[in-house]
């Protein structure tokens, strides 16, 4: 008897366990950043679309400290995916500052949104081109943030140097305050449109934004492949009535290389197949299309990844 009950309850336990349990599953976690930025809400979508599509995956956001903190985690191989930027994706791959080593781990899933180079003025100070602000009092970024990185190569494609002017070291806020206390003529923001602390500003002062020229765009875009050339439209400030031409990086969602190529291409497949319910998730997600997904690729493409766009009869850039 007490055989034929454990032979019952291994059949009814073999036949309650679902097929699809019997197959491994694939845990995937992704860093993005703090809860009150853009990342963190676009991890969170995406990792219940791949989810839910993909059901033998478990995919997983969590918060992190945005772009190097992301990169330093794929670069060391504890975790699986993170969102950065393309440019300091770029640097980490070089081991270039803010990196120590190099990291020549990291692949692109696929490019996200652009995030713009505003460089803020004020009307009448004068300065209308890039090369205009030498001898200004201008707000460069902070110490080891990705404008400052920006901005120095957007001085070294104009033959600038930080002793051609006054810089300060400063981040957003305290670079829109500089400006109210009269204390700026030029600062540099990097940040998607329209960004909340240039609203600010603009509705109390008279500002205006760099535009840049077409020769110097080509110029900065072939010696820095991770700036796009892209508009901040008229009417996006208070005050801003035509269209402004000016550099951008872009958000990427990346990988660590040693990830299958068939796991990260079913990621990849079933991301763009269901990308309108990820432009529910945050207004920045309507600028997410399969059209841009590799602009401003500044690292190589994940071999998955590029399956899934060479399907699609896209060009894959290829990056060194």
């Amino acid at each position: 008897m007490k055989k034929l009950l454990f032979a019952v309850f291994t059949a009814f336990v073999f036949f309650a366990v679902p097929v699809g349990a019997a197959s491994a599953r694939v845990f995937l976690s992704i860093a993005t950043g703090s809860t009150g930025g853009t990342y963190y809400p676009l991890g969170g979508g995406i990792a219940e679309i791949i989810s839910k599509n993909v059901p033998e995956f478990q995919v997983t956001s969590e918060t992190g400290n945005a772009s190097a903190a992301n990169l330093n985690l794929i670069g060391t191989r504890q975790i699986e995916m993170a969102f950065a930027q393309n440019d300091i994706a770029y640097w980490a791959s070089k081991g270039m500052p803010p990196f120590k080593e190099r990291y020549e781990n990291i692949r692109v899933v696929a490019s996200l949104y652009p995030e713009h180079v505003h460089g803020i003025t004020l009307k009448g100070s004068g300065v209308n081109d890039i090369t205009d602000i030498r001898g200004k009092r201008v707000s460069v970024g902070a110490p080891g943030s990705g404008v400052l990185g920006d901005v120095s190569a957007i001085l070294k494609i104009a033959e600038l140097h930080y002793g051609d002017m006054s810089p300060d070291f400063l981040d957003f806020n305290n670079t829109t305050q500089r400006f109210k206390d009269g204390q700026l003529d030029v600062g540099f923001v990097v940040a998607g449109y329209p960004t909340s602390s240039i609203i600010d500003l603009a509705a109390t002062n008279d500002i205006d934004l760099i535009s840049f020229n077409d020769d110097f765009m080509t110029r900065l875009t072939e010696e820095y492949p991770y700036f796009i050339k892209d508009v901040i439209p008229a009417g996006t400030y208070r005050g801003i009535d035509s269209d402004i031409v000016t550099p951008a990086v872009m958000a990427m969602l990346v990988c660590e290389a040693s990830l299958s190529d068939d796991v990260v291409y079913r990621f990849t497949k079933a991301l763009w197949e269901n990308i309108a319910d990820l432009h529910k998730v945050h207004p920045k997600a309507g600028l997410i299309t399969l059209v841009t997904a590799l602009d401003g690729v500044s690292v190589p493409v994940h071999p998955g990844a590029a399956r899934f766009y060479t399907e699609r009869g896209m060009t894959v850039p290829k990056v060194k």
